[in-house]
C-alpha cells in the first residue's frame, strides 16, 4: 500500500512539473481539482485562481452558445476518451488553438468519476497551415487570372487577325497583276505570318481551356492507348513506327486528358526519330508509393542535358520548324494535364540515344 502510494506522488509530482502540456483533474460536473505548470504556461492562471471553478472557462462564448463543453464530456463518458481542436481562451482573454484530449475516470464499479484533461498550444502550427492555405489559395487566384486572362486576350485577337488575313487576301485577289515580284514576295510573307499567328492563337486558347470541362472516371489506359495508336495510324505507318506496350493499369482520372497526354508523348517521340532509324516506342506503368508512374521510351534523337529545364515550357523549341514542324506546345500540354492529375513529369535522355518521359498519376483522385 505504501508502495503504491509512492509511486502516485511520483506520478502526481511529474505530471505537476510538464510545461509544454497543461495536464489537470476535473470532477464529474467538469470543476477543476488540479493544476500543473503547463496548465499555467498555457492558459495564464495560477493554482489558487482556477483550481474549484469549472472548465468552461476556457471556452469561447460561440462554444458555449452551442454547450460544446457539455458535449465532450459527454463523449468521453460514453468512448472513454474525446479529442478535440478548437480555440481556447486564457486568463488575459486571449485566443490559442488547443489540441485537447479528455479521458474518463473510472471507479473499480466502471463508474466515471472524474475526467483527465490533456491541452497542447498549437497555435504556432494552426497560423502556419493557415498561412500555406492563404498562399495557395492566392496562387490558385492567380493562376485562373491568368488563364482567364490568356483565354481573353487570344480570343480578342483573332478578329482583328482574321481583318488583315481578309484584306490581304482582297489586295492579292485584286492587284496581284499590277504588284511586281518582290511585292508579292512580300504579300506572301505577311500571309504566312498571320498563318503562324492564327495557329499561335488556336494553341493558347486550347492550352487555357484544357481541363475545363474534365470529368473524373475510372479510365482503363490499355484502351486509351489503342485509341491513340488508332488515331495515329498513319502517323506511325508513314514512319515505319513500332509502339509497344506492357499492362497498363486501370485508375482514376480524366480520361480526355489523359489520352491527349499519351497522344502528345508518343506523338512526339515519332517526331524527334533519328533519320534512316524506325522510331520504336515502349509504354510502361508501375506502382509505386500510392501512384502509378508511366514511361513512355524511344529511340529518338534524345535531349541535351543543358536543354532538359526548359523543354515543358510553352511555345519552346529546341530545333527550327524546317526540321521537325510544331508550335513547341505538346510537352506544355502533357505538363498541365499530369498537373490537374496533381503529378510530376520528367525525363531522362541523352543525345542520339533516345529519351524516357516519366509520368506519375496519384491512386488518390
Amino acid at each position: 500500500m505504501q508502495q503504491m502510494d509512492t509511486k502516485r506522488m511520483l506520478a502526481h509530482k511529474m505530471v505537476e512539473g510538464i510545461e509544454d502540456y497543461a495536464v489537470l483533474l476535473l470532477d464529474i460536473e467538469g470543476n477543476i481539482e488540479s493544476w500543473n505548470k503547463g496548465a499555467e504556461k498555457v492558459k495564464g492562471y495560477k493554482a489558487e485562481e482556477i483550481i474549484g471553478r469549472n472548465f468552461r472557462v476556457f471556452y469561447t462564448p460561440e462554444d458555449l452558445d452551442s454547450d460544446r463543453p457539455s458535449e465532450i464530456l459527454k463523449i468521453a463518458s460514453e468512448k472513454g476518451a474525446a479529442r478535440d481542436e478548437g480555440w481556447r481562451l486564457r486568463k488575459d482573454g486571449t485566443r490559442f488553438w488547443g489540441s485537447i484530449v479528455i479521458t474518463a475516470i473510472q471507479d473499480e464499479n466502471q463508474e466515471v468519476i472524474g475526467f483527465s484533461k490533456v491541452t497542447k498550444d498549437i497555435t504556432a502550427h494552426k497560423n502556419v497551415e493557415e498561412a500555406q492555405q492563404r498562399y495557395l489559395q492566392q496562387l490558385e487566384s492567380r493562376h485562373r487570372e491568368i488563364e482567364q486572362l490568356t483565354y481573353i486576350a487570344s480570343h480578342d485577337l483573332q478578329q482583328p487577325l482574321r481583318t488583315i488575313t481578309h484584306y490581304l487576301s482582297m489586295f492579292e485577289l485584286k492587284y496581284q497583276p499590277m504588284v511586281e515580284e518582290q511585292g508579292r514576295m512580300y504579300i506572301e510573307g505577311v500571309m504566312k505570318a498571320a498563318a503562324r499567328m492564327r495557329e499561335l492563337i488556336r494553341n493558347m486558347l486550347e492550352y487555357a481551356t484544357l481541363g475545363v470541362q474534365k470529368a473524373l472516371s475510372e479510365v482503363d489506359t490499355n484502351l486509351l492507348l489503342d485509341e491513340v495508336k488508332q488515331d495515329l495510324y498513319e502517323t506511325i505507318t508513314s514512319a515505319g513506327a513500332i509502339v509497344e506496350s506492357g499492362t497498363l493499369p486501370l485508375l482514376r482520372g480524366y480520361r480526355v486528358e489523359l489520352r491527349q497526354l499519351l497522344q502528345n508523348l508518343v506523338s512526339n517521340a515519332i517526331k524527334f526519330s533519328q533519320p534512316g532509324i524506325p522510331p520504336h516506342i515502349k509504354v510502361s506503368a508501375e506502382y509505386a508509393a500510392d501512384k502509378w508512374i508511366f514511361c513512355v521510351e524511344d529511340n529518338g534523337i534524345g535531349i541535351a542535358a543543358h536543354n532538359i529545364p526548359s523543354i515543358f515550357m510553352m511555345f519552346q523549341r529546341l530545333h527550327s520548324k524546317e526540321e521537325y514542324p510544331g508550335a513547341g506546345i505538346g510537352l506544355a500540354y502533357a505538363k498541365k494535364i499530369v498537373l490537374l492529375h496533381n503529378g510530376q513529369i520528367w525525363v531522362q535522355s541523352e543525345l542520339d540515344k533516345g529519351s524516357r518521359f516519366y509520368f506519375s498519376i496519384p491512386n488518390t483522385l
